[in-house]
């Protein structure tokens, strides 16, 4: 079975990365087979109702009150539902494991970084229908993430379709340019939201099933609740430098998985 659509041969990726670097984000698609999306949905759907084990993976339960605030953590799996919010290191999977070593995919990295590639994370971000947490603005980058410097780039998959009813994701086009908001990073204070009229500025970047966004981890982005009667599943992988090291010093440091040719 393809992973790949025949489109994909055609993605300028130099184009792409221009437009990756001018607005912080660039959409591609759709690449993905239909049929190769299908079999994801139905693997995330036997990981969450406990139909396959892949050990080492992690899971966390979207809030029941639906506030991202009151989102559940160190609890992992709670057993068979539906309504998990994300499941992180599918690089353990070998579907997803596919997905995100796709040729594609390598020659988008390739062209952003050099050297060696290892990932920092390769997440199934879910949104239920109709009951799911929102994602507030944030920056996929600085001392939140523990690393000696930050990512750059990140490659978002939209397994189904992610309509501005389902949540899509929303970005401040050209937000990166200027940096960390805050050294922690991560999500975005309240004032330096109201400050840069962030809600007012957004930009809606829907997706169909088997489309792409290539995203600059400092630029600004969010998602609304999924209000479809539909799920909403996007997979996101940050690649990164392989000379990236882990700065946490009350555990051991991270060891991160190589991918394309370090794999090999």
């Amino acid at each position: 079975m393809s992973l790949l659509l025949s489109e994909a041969d055609d993605v300028d990726v130099d184009d792409v990365v221009a437009r990756y670097r001018e607005h912080g984000y660039a959409k591609i698609g759709p690449v993905i087979a239909p049929e190769f999306l299908a079999r994801l949905r139905a693997r995330a759907d036997d990981l969450m109702l406990g139909r396959r084990r892949v050990d080492g993976l992690f899971f966390q339960h979207d809030a029941a009150s639906g506030r991202y605030e009151d989102l559940p953590y160190g609890e992992g799996y709670v057993g068979p539902s539906l309504g998990y919010r994300k499941i992180e290191k599918l690089e353990r999977d070998d579907l997803f494991r596919a997905l995100l070593e796709n040729p594609l995919f390598e020659r988008i990295v390739r062209r952003v970084l050099s050297g060696g590639v290892t990932l920092y994370r390769a997440v199934l971000f879910s949104k239920a229908p109709g009951s799911s947490s929102p994602l507030p603005w944030h920056q996929d980058a600085g001392r939140f993430w523990g690393l000696d410097r930050d990512p750059e780039i990140q490659i978002w998959t939209a397994i189904d379709d992610a309509s501005s009813d389902a949540g899509c994701l929303e970005v401040i086009e050209g937000s990166h340019k200027r940096g960390l908001v805050t050294p922690l990073g991560g999500v975005v204070q309240p004032e330096h939201v109201a400050r840069e009229r962030a809600d007012e500025r957004a930009t809606k970047v829907p997706a169909k099933a088997g489309e792409v966004v290539v995203l600059h981890n400092l630029l600004w982005h969010r998602s609304g609740r999924n209000q479809s009667p539909n799920p909403r599943r996007g997979f996101t992988v940050c690649y990164m430098n392989a000379e990236t090291r882990c700065l946490r010093t009350k555990r051991a440091p991270r060891a991160f998985v190589p991918v394309f040719d370090g794999a090999k």
